[in-house]
């Protein structure tokens, strides 16, 4: 179980409230107010608002409320961003994360109808229906976080001697590149609908592996893996789905295992009660208002999947990621 918070209420109506400050990130961020001010040294809100085509009253307000929160520096009447913004929230910053906030952002209006998702079952927003910008947000999104986690761990995960990587549901590709810049023979397939290919392909460009990492269209769900692997990487794909997909999917990618190949499930991962940590706990809600099926599982129901589909020496890794995220492995005989 989960340690008990020790709520008053006061922190239950700073928690209640707390989607304020959410909401004023995400309209900075929706705004390319970051990236203005930071092109322009500092600015006025009247120079700002005449940047965006915005009303200046609105401008301001929005400004302030930035500043208050510390993204912003205001100095008489001109707000330059803070050290923190420069970094993380200006486009052309190479540790940008402002995709990850705009697929936050588009996730709102789901979330608001969370009770309707629980007395139904059904989710509230239909996943076919992503437009451009939103497909854009989710995969680049997952580049931002990914971009944390992969070079770190490609490093310090040993799998030498192995030639050929699959990287399934693997949107832009991110550690399909870490892992092949980590291991200088390794060859890597980045295998998702064909929706990612661009995504993916300018990715992989981007970071030069374009002779070694290649982008096959695949629903892992209607069709067989094409090629054979040594290694098949499974990173945040599992909780879009419900059970008995996963364990369809964890045999897929078995198939397209040599003799001797490794499996690498990772993560979101409940304990065995499904009652913490508390990310994976409240990202199954996530789940339950964007998806038929999906949600977030224990380490005992990924081991149990993959040892149905022929796996053996299943393990948990002690690698523990951000947001209770783990890898269990395993190895094909």
């Amino acid at each position: 179980m989960t340690p008990m918070r020790d709520w008053n209420a006061g922190r239950l109506l700073d928690l209640s409230g707390s989607y304020w400050q959410a909401c004023t990130l995400h309209a900075g961020v929706k705004l390319g107010l970051f990236t203005i001010i930071q092109s322009a040294g500092d600015a006025s809100a009247k120079e700002i608002a005449g940047r965006l085509g915005s009303h200046e009253r609105g401008t301001a307000v929005l400004l302030n409320a930035l500043a208050a929160m510390n993204l912003l520096v205001k100095s008489g009447e001109r707000y330059a961003n803070s050290p923190f913004s420069k970094t993380f929230l200006v486009k052309d910053s190479p540790q940008y994360i402002g995709y990850m906030v705009m697929h936050h952002h588009h996730l709102v209006e789901a979330w608001a109808r969370l009770d309707q998702a629980v007395v139904s079952g059904r989710p509230t927003r239909r996943r076919d229906h992503f437009g451009h910008e939103e497909r854009e947000a989710f995969l680049m999104g997952m580049f931002n976080l990914a971009m944390g986690i992969a070079p770190g761990l490609a490093e310090a995960m040993d799998i030498k001697g192995m030639r050929r990587f699959l990287d399934l549901g693997g949107g832009a590709g991110t550690y399909a590149i870490h892992f092949c810049l980590a291991n200088p023979d390794l060859e890597a397939t980045v295998a998702d609908l064909p929706g990612s290919r661009p995504f993916a392909e300018k990715t992989i460009a981007r970071f030069g592996l374009s002779d070694r990492i290649s982008f096959v269209p695949c629903n892992y769900l209607q069709d067989d893996i094409p090629g054979l692997y040594d290694v098949a990487w499974l990173s945040h794909i599992l909780h879009g789905d419900g059970p008995d997909e996963c364990q369809m999917i964890i045999h897929r990618a078995a198939s397209a295992l040599s003799s001797g190949g490794m499996m690498m499930i990772h993560d979101f991962i409940l304990n065995d009660e499904s009652d913490g940590p508390l990310f994976p706990a409240v990202f199954s809600l996530n789940m339950l208002v964007n998806t038929e099926k999906g949600r977030s599982y224990t380490e005992g129901q990924i081991r149990d999947m993959m040892t149905r589909a022929g796996l053996r020496q299943v393990r948990r890794l002690a690698f523990e990621g951000p947001n209770a995220s783990g890898i269990v492995t395993g190895l094909k005989p």
